[in-house]
Order: structure tokens, then C-alpha cells, then sequence
């Protein structure tokens, strides 16, 4: 399963693409996209465009995403879901499933503890994906975002296998009938 992880942000929105082979995960590429201040509609376009050409390009089975997280500002969270909105717009567009992601379940998925800070993300993928050098931030966000489907999904698949082998029982009374 190739896996695309996003970061989002109209700043900088970070980026990775990873390979999940049962418990291996190997690093194909990431960065960032560098958006810097301006007109927000040209840089959410420009985010658009980037998401299509990586798509195109590394042809992931899935995108895995940050969900919205509101912090001490809710101006900024209002631009990250913006730019959130077209990142599932690119992968529908590309025909690209979507899972979304609470910050807390990336950081415990990674580093252990839904509460660690950029750093430990950041030390928790160079030791995941063997990485030479520290990635940026919103780099290192989108490893963890993308490993975060990579670790769970199989997990999650278990389970959905599970539930829909077993037979449905009738529950409350309203599925017993009544004996005479």
C-alpha cells in the first residue's frame, strides 16, 4: 500500500509518501510546499496543483490526513481547514481514498504519546524511515501522518474483517417474537 500523508497548512504544507509492505514501511518521498504570504486563494490553487502533480506522479492507494485541530487561534484553524478542503478535493478528484487523523492519534502512533512535541515527531520518523538528516517540521508531520495510516489501517482492516464475518444478531425486544 503506497500511503501519501498530508500536513496542511496555507503557509507551508508538508508532504510524504511512504511504502507500507506488512510491518515495513519505507520512506519514497517528501518535503514541503512553500506557499508564503499573499493572496490566499492563489496559494490554496497552488496547493491544489502541487497535490495533483504528487498524486500523478507517485500514484498513492490512500491519503491520510490531519484532522483540524483548534488551538490558540481559531483565524488560523479556520485557513488549515481551507486548505484541509482542498486537499480532499485533490484526492477526490484523483480518486484517492481519504482517512483523517486527530493530531493526538499521529503523535501516539510515532512517538508513543498523543501529547509529544514537534521535536519528538521529528526524532520518532528519522529513527521509523532511517532518515540521514531531521526534517522540517511539516515535513516530519506528514511522515508521521502517512506512518500513522501505515501502522493502523492493517489493524483496522482486522477488525472490519472480523465484524463482517460475523452473523448479525436481532437485539432488544423488538427482533424476539412472542410465544403463545
Amino acid at each position: 500500500m503506497r500511503v501519501l500523508g498530508i500536513d496542511p497548512g496555507t503557509i507551508v504544507t508538508g508532504w510524504a509518501v511512504i511504502d507500507c509492505r506488512r510491518a515495513r514501511m519505507t520512506r519514497v518521498g517528501s518535503g514541503v510546499i512553500s506557499l508564503g504570504r499573499g493572496d490566499l486563494a492563489e496559494r490554496l490553487g497552488r496547493v491544489y496543483a502541487a497535490l495533483s502533480e504528487l498524486i500523478a506522479q507517485h500514484g498513492p492507494d490512500h491519503l491520510s490526513l490531519e484532522r483540524n485541530f483548534v488551538g490558540k487561534s481559531v483565524q488560523s484553524a479556520f485557513r488549515i481547514g481551507e486548505a484541509r478542503g482542498v486537499v480532499m478535493a485533490a484526492a477526490a478528484e484523483a480518486r484517492v481514498s481519504l482517512s483523517e487523523y486527530p493530531p493526538a492519534t499521529i503523535k501516539k502512533a510515532v512517538a508513543g504519546h498523543g501529547r509529544a512535541c514537534k521535536a519528538d515527531v521529528q526524532d520518532a520518523v528519522v529513527r521509523m524511515f532511517k532518515l540521514d538528516k531531521t526534517p522540517v517540521e511539516d515535513e516530519a508531520d506528514a511522515l508521521a501522518t502517512a506512518a500513522c495510516h501505515g501502522l493502523t489501517e492493517p489493524y483496522n482492516a482486522r477488525v472490519r474483517e472480523a465484524l463482517a464475518s460475523r452473523p448479525r444478531r436481532r437485539s432488544g425486544r423488538a427482533g424476539r417474537r412472542a410465544v403463545s
